[in-house]
């Protein structure tokens, strides 16, 4: 498995924002979204380690942390990826969330411990085209669908799925707005005004704590 980070830090964003957890990244993605802020991942170049999921296992358990969240890039590209989970979800009390960007097959973790945090690409990203929407039918009340919002078109974009395929009542669900693009009180405004009750707003908390582009944390 092609593993560009391995640390331990504060989940800045999703259901257990601000808790410690062990991030796994790894290289390589099918998309190149306007606003991604791991380019660097996805590029040929980018230095990266070989790793078996056995030897990825071994540095969680020795953070002596319990959450672990595996990122990219694209993680379900990774050939590996399912048995690597299998490993951590049967090797103790870990909980595992799997960030993907709504492109990758999620059907494999519909009876799965393991927690999604699916992405649905906005306009602004250039890649709505790619999302599968099939995915929606496979989310469990734990997972979380997230819109990342540029703009009022990517506001709006949001409310048509969420209300067309009734998110609020099938998972989590978050609306962070693009880090620098749209101020977050625009966003409270819209979600005031279209009464968008059980949709959490979040920021990236790692980036208010760091410099937003410094790496592992």
């Amino acid at each position: 498995m092609q593993v560009v980070e391995k640390f331990v830090s504060i989940n800045g964003e999703g259901m257990r924002v601000g808790e410690l957890s062990v991030f796994i990244r790894f290289r390589g993605c099918n998309l190149m979204c306007s606003y991604c802020d791991t380019t660097w991942a996805n590029e040929p170049f980018v230095d990266y380690t070989e790793e078996t999921p056995e030897e990825i296992f071994r540095y969680i358990k020795g953070t002596g942390i319990k959450n672990v969240t595996i990122t990219g890039g694209e993680p379900l590209l990774q050939k590996d990826v399912d048995r690597f989970i299998g490993l951590i979800l049967s090797g103790g009390d870990y909980r595992v969330e799997v960030e993907t960007n709504g492109s990758v097959d999620i059907s494999r973790f519909e009876n799965s411990p393991a927690v999604v945090t699916m992405d649905y690409k906005l306009p602004s990203s250039g890649f709505e085209e790619s999302m599968l929407t099939e995915n929606f039918e496979h989310l469990k009340k734990e997972d979380s669908v997230k819109f990342v919002a540029g703009s009022l078109v990517d506001l709006e974009c949001a409310l048509d799925i969420i209300n067309e395929y009734n998110l609020t009542e099938k998972c989590n669900v978050i609306i962070s707005p693009v880090f620098g693009m749209i101020k977050p009180e625009n966003i409270v405004e819209f979600m005031k005004r279209n009464k968008l009750n059980d949709v959490q707003l979040q920021l990236q908390m790692h980036k208010t704590i760091w410099d937003p582009n410094l790496r592992g944390v």
